[in-house]
């Protein structure tokens, strides 16, 4: 009997204590630090890296595009239907003014190939053709149906891209000679800013800035007032812009021509 009490346990030597990090909860909290360490920080490799980038900025471009896209249909949302009546119009007359310049080439060619003195059509042909490059170079004075646009500009704000849009935008209606104060416009213009003034080839504008400009008068008054179009923007600018139509308009302004240093006839 002593031995048995002996071997049991006393009260003050129970059974030993489990180590720390060996009890029951162990492996759970092992199982945490092993799925952090996997997942942080992260381990990527260069092609996920690059995939990544480009995702990003796939997702930038068409983020730019839809505002793009929305911003210019908020525009049209809230024109007056007089306004998109008015671009309509305007977008039936550039296709129309496409139509009939192809026409008319292919009349010339049906000319050339029917005539009995082809030599005597091509000659008329070609002085004809002369003629109309001349008013496009601005060698000759032209003269026809068109309008005047004065602009001015009381506080400055008017610079040289905007008077480049004014050109462009009349070209895009048809205009066939354009004169900015006593300066013609042709293919190579350029406008840049000066001190305090707007320069055209060179050449220092005065205000008012007035565009003659030849060409159908229905075509080139509707393309400037269009919503959001020159009007609107030089209004922006604090300017005003004042179209006036005419049955006749004078372009005389010229410029000397001149051979090119470069380019020659492929033909």
């Amino acid at each position: 009997m002593s031995e048995e009490h002996e071997d049991a346990p006393g009260p003050g030597t129970g059974q030993a204590e489990p180590e720390a990090g060996t009890g029951p909860t162990a492996p759970r909290q092992s199982g945490r630090r092993r799925l952090v360490a996997a997942l942080w920080p992260p381990r990527l490799t260069r092609a996920q890296l690059i995939v990544a980038l480009l995702l990003f900025v796939l997702g930038l471009g068409l983020a730019i595009q839809v505002r793009t896209t929305s911003d210019g249909n908020s525009t049209l949302r809230g024109a007056r239907q007089e306004d998109l009546v008015r671009i309509l119009t305007e977008l039936d007359n550039r296709s129309q003014r496409l139509q009939d310049e192809k026409r008319g080439l292919e009349n010339q060619r049906s000319q050339l190939e029917t005539s009995s003195d082809q030599a005597a059509e091509a000659l008329k042909q070609t002085q004809e053709k002369a003629r109309e490059l001349g008013v496009l170079a601005g060698t000759v004075a032209a003269q026809g149906p068109g309008i005047t646009l004065t602009v001015k500009d009381p506080h400055g704000g008017v610079e040289a891209d905007s008077l480049l849009d004014t050109v462009q935008e009349l070209r895009a209606a048809g205009a066939e000679a354009i004169q900015v104060n006593n300066v013609r416009v042709v293919g190579d213009t350029y406008f840049t800013d000066g001190a305090n003034r707007v320069l055209v080839d060179g050449h220092r504008l005065a205000q008012p800035y007035v565009f003659k400009v030849i060409g159908n008068p229905p075509d080139l008054e509707p393309a400037l007032n269009i919503p959001g179009g020159v009007v609107q923007t030089l209004e922006k600018e604090q300017a005003t812009a004042d179209v006036v139509r005419s049955q006749k308009i004078v372009v005389d302004a010229l410029r000397p021509s001149e051979q090119p240093d470069y380019a020659r006839s492929s033909q």
